[in-house]
C-alpha cells in the first residue's frame, strides 16, 4: 500500500517538519439499532433473527457469516488467536466464542444448532478492496486498503455493528489525522457558504478488486439532506454508509427492506487507530492532543458543537510553562485550561519509555476513540502475529467493542422506553395491553443483558484491564447502567402496582357480590326449605324454571358487580359506629345517585 497524497498547505502549517506516519491502521465501529423483524410472510408466524435473514438471503447479499478460527481447524488457529482468547476472563470468552463449537455444533447441524452458540454472530463481505477519499476539495485522492468489513450481531439485543477497518503506507502526519477526523461520519454536519461539506471527506468512493467505483458519497447533495430530515425528522445516511450496509437499510428511508436500523449514537463513529512513526518523540504535545482528541490536522474546520473551548488563539493564552510553549510547537486546537490534565484523563504512558519491546509506546483514549502511537523501527511493535499492532487488531479491538457495545445496548433499551410511553393511550384497552407486554419485554431483556453481557472487568492483564476502565469511564457507562437500571425498575414497579390494585379492585367487588349473595343463600337454604316443590314436576318445566332462576341470578350478580364500588361504600359506612342511621341511608341511596351523575 502506497498511496499518492498531497497535504494541503493550510493543514501542513502548524506541523513539525517531516513527521510520518509509516503504517496507519483506522478502524471504525459503528453502533446501529435493530428494528423488529417483521413476521408477515413467515409460516407459522415464527420469530427470525436479522441473521438468519441474512443467511436465507443467499447471493442476493453481499454478506457471508464469518466461520470464526475457534473451530478445531488447527490450520487458522494462529498464536495471536490464542494470545487474544486468554487475555480474556472466562465469562468474557463465553460471551466472545461460545462453549466450543466444533463439539457441541459437528458437521451436519443445522444453522438453528449454531445459533444456539457464541452470543455473537459475525459476517463479512468481501467485495469492497480499497476506498478512495479525497479530504478537502483540490487535495490529491488517497487510496487505502480495506482490511475488511464486518457486521457484528448479537443473541437478545437489538444492536449491530459495523466494522471496517482501512491501511496505508507513508502519510504525512497531517493527512492521517484528517484521515481520522473526516471519514468515520455517517452524514454531513454541515454545509459552509458554498456548499461544500463541513467536517467529513469532500469525496469518498469505495473500489473493488479491479479499482472501479461501486459506490460514491453524496455529501455535496445538501438539498437531499435538507428534506430528509424535513420529512422523516431523522437523518439521511449518506450514499457510501448506506451501500455499505445493505441489505440492511435505514428505517426512514424510503427503500423497501426487511433489515432495518435506526441510528443510535452520535453521527461520529467511534474510531481506533494504529500510528507506527520513525520517531514518536519528535510528536509535540498538540500532536498528541490532535490524535487523541480526533480534532484533525491544524487548520480543520473544528466544529465547536462538536468539543468545547474552541479557539485558535489558545497557545497564546496558554502558560509560559506549557509543553507546547516551551518547546515554541504549534497552536492547541483547545484552550489551555481544558487541556491541563490531558496527559492524566487521556493518556497511558505505561510503555512510554526508551526501554522494552516496544518502546516509545503511548495509548491515547477518549472513549469515542483508542488511539496507540510507537516507534515504526520496532519489530516487536509491527509484528502482525504477536506485537503491538497484533494486539491492536485482536485484544485491544474485542475490548473497544465491548464497551461500545455495552453503551448501544443501554441506550438501545432507554429509547425502547420511550417508545413505549409515546404509544401509550390508557383510554385505549389494546393500548395498554401493548404498553405491559413492551415494558415486560425490556425487563426481561434488561435482566439477559446484564448476566450475559454487563462486564466491569474483562481481563487481569494489567494493560487490557486499564484500558477498558479508561474507555468505559469516559464514555460514561456506569452513570448510564445505572440511569436505565432505574428507568427500567421505574416501569416494571409501576405495572407491579397496577396488577396489585387491578387486584385489590377485584377482591373488593367479589366481597360485595358474596356479602349481598350471602343473604338470598341463606334465605333460600334456610332449613333446607323449597318455596318452589316442583321436584316432580316435568322436565320442560324444571328446565323452563332453572332457565328463568339462572338469568335473574345472573342480572342480580353482574348488576352488583357493577355497582361493586358504591356498594362497597356503603359496606364501609354501614360498619362505621360513628355514623348516623340516616347518614348510613344516604350512603346507600348514592349507590344509585354516583351511577346517574
Amino acid at each position: 500500500m502506497h498511496p499518492t497524497s498531497v497535504m494541503s498547505p493550510a493543514i501542513g502549517a502548524d506541523l513539525a517538519v517531516g513527521t510520518n506516519v509509516r503504517h496507519l491502521r483506522q478502524v471504525l465501529l459503528w453502533p446501529l439499532r435493530l428494528m423488529p423483524v417483521p413476521r408477515v410472510g413467515i409460516a407459522g408466524g415464527a420469530h427470525r433473527t436479522p441473521w438468519q435473514v441474512l443467511r436465507e438471503l443467499g447471493d442476493a447479499s453481499p454478506w457471508r457469516e464469518q466461520v470464526d478460527e475457534y473451530t478445531g481447524d488447527a490450520a487458522r488457529f494462529h498464536e495471536r488467536h490464542y494470545n487474544e482468547f486468554v487475555s480474556f476472563l472466562p465469562v468474557v470468552q463465553r460471551f466472545l466464542y461460545g462453549e466450543g463449537r466444533s463439539r457441541h455444533n459437528p458437521a451436519g447441524h443445522s444453522g438453528d444448532a449454531r445459533d444456539a452458540d457464541a452470543p455473537m454472530r459475525i459476517f463479512r463481505r468481501h467485495d469492497v478492496a480499497s476506498v478512495r477519499v479525497v479530504a478537502r476539495l483540490g487535495d490529491a485522492p488517497l487510496t487505502l486498503a480495506v482490511v475488511h468489513v464486518d457486521l457484528y450481531f448479537f443473541f437478545d439485543v437489538d444492536v449491530v455493528l459495523l466494522n471496517v477497518e482501512l491501511g496505508a503506507d507513508n502519510l504525512p502526519l497531517a493527512q492521517a489525522q484528517e484521515q481520522l477526523y473526516r471519514f468515520g461520519r455517517g452524514y454531513p454536519a454541515g454545509w459552509d457558504a458554498a456548499g461544500h461539506p463541513l467536517h467529513s471527506m469532500a469525496s469518498v468512493e469505495w473500489l473493488d478488486a479491479q479499482s472501479g467505483v461501486m459506490a460514491a458519497s453524496d455529501a455535496q447533495d445538501r438539498a437531499a439532506y435538507m428534506s430528509h430530515v424535513c420529512e422523516h425528522r431523522a437523518p439521511r445516511i449518506a450514499a457510501h454508509w448506506a451501500f455499505m450496509l445493505r441489505p440492511l437499510v435505514a428505517d426512514h428511508s424510503d427503500e423497501p427492506g426487511v433489515l432495518r436500523y435506526r441510528q443510535i449514537e452520535y453521527y461520529r463513529m467511534p474510531l481506533m487507530a494504529y500510528l507506527a512513526l520513525d520517531d514518536p518523540r519528535a510528536l509535540t504535545r498538540s500532536d498528541f492532543v490532535r490524535l487523541g482528541l480526533v480534532t484533525g490536522a491544524g487548520g480543520s474546520d473544528i466544529d465547536a458543537s462538536e468539543s468545547a473551548s474552541v479557539a485558535s488563539s489558545a497557545s497564546a493564552s496558554a502558560s509560559a510553562s506549557s509543553p507546547a510553549s516551551m518547546s515554541g510547537g504549534p497552536a492547541l486546537p483547545y484552550a489551555e485550561d481544558h487541556l491541563a490534565d490531558f496527559e492524566q484523563r487521556y493518556c497511558y504512558d505505561r510503555f512510554w519509555a526508551n526501554a522494552g519491546a516496544a518502546p516509545n509506546t503511548r495509548y491515547l483514549c477518549s472513549g469515542h476513540a483508542l488511539i496507540v502511537i510507537g516507534d515504526a523501527r520496532s519489530e516487536f511493535y509491527g509484528c502482525g502475529q504477536r506485537g503491538v499492532l497484533a494486539q491492536f487488531r485482536h485484544q485491544h479491538f474485542l475490548l473497544f467493542l465491548i464497551a461500545h457495545f455495552q453503551k448501544a445496548a443501554l441506550l438501545m433499551t432507554s429509547d425502547r422506553l420511550v417508545e413505549a410511553l409515546k404509544n401509550l393511550d390508557v383510554g385505549e384497552t389494546s393500548s395498554v395491553r401493548r404498553f405491559k407486554r413492551a415494558i415486560r419485554a425490556s425487563f426481561e431483556g434488561f435482566l439477559r443483558f446484564t448476566h450475559r453481557y454487563w462486564f466491569h472487568d474483562v481481563s487481569e492483564q494489567a494493560q487490557v484491564r486499564a484500558l477498558f476502565h479508561l474507555c468505559t469511564r469516559h464514555l460514561g457507562l456506569d452513570p448510564l447502567y445505572a440511569e436505565v437500571k432505574e428507568r427500567v425498575a421505574d416501569m416494571n414497579s409501576y405495572l407491579d402496582a397496577d396488577s396489585l390494585r387491578r387486584q385489590a379492585n377485584t377482591v373488593v367487588r367479589l366481597t360485595v357480590v358474596t356479602i349481598l349473595g350471602l343473604i338470598g343463600t341463606v334465605t333460600t337454604g334456610f332449613l333446607g326449605m323449597n318455596l318452589l316443590a316442583e321436584a316432580e314436576a316435568p322436565w320442560d318445566r324444571k328446565l323452563l324454571i332453572f332457565v328463568v332462576t339462572f338469568v335473574i341470578t345472573s342480572v342480580l350478580t353482574f348488576y352488583t358487580m357493577g355497582k361493586s364500588k358504591g356498594l362497597s361504600d356503603f359496606l364501609d359506612a354501614l360498619s362505621n359506629e360513628r355514623l348516623s342511621v340516616w347518614m348510613k341511608v344516604k350512603a346507600l341511596a348514592a349507590v344509585w345517585r354516583r351511577g346517574e351523575e
